[in-house]
């Protein structure tokens, strides 16, 4: 009996640790493809953003956005995609920006994490697990 309370609890928790599957939109396709195709980083008043600090950065920092989208769009794609691999492309593309990061104001650097929550909530995932505040920050002001 007690054998098999154990390997019930090594089931159970073998099965928990699976990474679930995300549900993704019908309509992701055309969801990614408008978010490539709209022009970023420019004035905002909505949110506030001035729009980029410097011009010559706004097609790097676009194209690097862009990336991102098509790395989430290429996830999606395979119909069973978890928040874990999500969470891998942001990490991916976060350290994109890693060669201008230095060159981008704190304005900015916001406004990259706005759009990678537009691209997280295409596919209805919750958390960047603290990688956009990492990006920001430094580090994860939630631990």
């Amino acid at each position: 009996m007690r054998k098999r309370s154990i390997l019930f609890l090594l089931l159970s928790t073998l099965i928990s640790c699976k990474q679930q599957q995300m549900k993704t939109s019908s309509n992701f396709e055309h969801m990614f493809e408008n978010f490539i195709s709209k022009e970023k980083f420019k004035k905002d008043n909505t949110i506030f953003y001035p729009g980029i600090s410097d011009e010559k950065l706004k097609p790097i920092v676009t194209d690097l956005i862009n990336q991102s989208a098509k790395d989430f769009q290429n996830i999606a794609k395979k119909g069973n995609a978890t928040e874990q691999e999500y969470q891998n492309a942001i990490e991916t593309g976060l350290k994109r920006f890693s060669k201008i990061f230095l060159e981008l104001d704190t304005e900015d650097k916001e406004r990259i994490c706005s759009y990678y929550e537009e691209l997280m909530d295409i596919v209805q995932l919750e958390s960047s697990a603290g990688h956009l505040n990492n990006f920001i920050y430094g580090f994860d002001p939630s631990k």
